[in-house]
């Protein structure tokens, strides 16, 4: 399992900066958007989101990429109006209204939660290519550390009732692989980072990409499922793989902003 989950990190990460750095920002949209789908797929199943409900979700997420993308300003429009969209759909395609609220809470929860946070990662992308290497790479290389130290030294339960396998000592290594790919990505593309900024992005993205990781942890014990979905070999489901990112990249946002 450890041998196929470097296997496939070392030929996946290449890819993706490659393709990211070579190819007009379009193409940035349109990975986005893959993502959107596979990994709301992944949710919608875990949650039995059907129908209806579940394609306009899937189109939800297309929608607010491409608005974010070309029409930035009426994004706050477009994320209302989905909501409405849902609900009316709940409304008119089932004449009951018992479980109203538990089929449409997923699709909107769904929706909301991996695209309306991947939208950052176009705002980030829009500030320089090296911001959303900086941000995949610190908090992949983070996810590593905490695997790999949490496996080797982990003792104590971080959260034991939302997930089981993950300690303290991943949680720190968690911490200092992102402070170390900062510095990485500091030496090989952002020179103009100090050392203290680094310091305080790399935490930042340590703690959020936790954060990301707790919260999915949270919906699969929910839903009954150990992984999201099985595309990646050693690594799970898409969603599996985006968690720590999706909490990740609005906080990274807002403190590229604030520094």
């Amino acid at each position: 399992m450890h041998l196929k989950r470097l296997l496939v990190a070392g030929i996946l990460i290449p890819l993706i900066y490659f393709y990211i750095t070579s190819l007009p920002e379009i193409y940035f949209l349109f990975l986005l958007i893959i993502v959107s789908l596979v990994a709301t797929n992944e949710f919608y199943s875990m949650y039995k989101v059907y129908g209806l409900l579940r394609l306009f979700g899937l189109l939800g997420g297309i929608a607010f990429l491409f608005t974010a993308y070309y029409y930035e300003y009426l994004l706050p429009d477009v994320f209302l109006s989905f909501i409405v969209i849902i609900l009316c759909l709940r409304l008119l395609t089932k004449k009951t209204p018992i479980s109203a609220l538990s089929e449409v809470s997923p699709t909107i929860i769904g929706l909301y939660y991996i695209s309306g946070l991947l939208t950052f990662h176009i705002f980030i992308r829009r500030i320089g290519v090296e911001w959303i290497i900086l941000l995949y790479a610190s908090v992949w290389i983070a996810d590593s550390f905490a695997y790999y130290i949490g496996k080797g030294f982990g003792k104590r339960k971080l959260y034991l009732e939302v997930s089981p396998n993950k300690t303290i000592a991943g949680a720190v290594g968690s911490f200092i692989g992102s402070i170390i790919s900062v510095l990485l990505i500091k030496s090989l593309l952002i020179s103009t980072l100090s050392i203290k900024t680094c310091l305080i992005i790399g935490i930042v993205i340590g703690l959020t990409s936790i954060i990301g990781d707790l919260i999915e942890s949270m919906f699969k014990r929910d839903a009954g499922v150990k992984d999201s979905g099985f595309i990646i070999p050693g690594h799970g489901g898409i969603l599996d793989k985006i968690d720590g990112i999706l909490t990740s990249a609005p906080v990274l946002y807002w403190t590229i902003k604030l520094i």
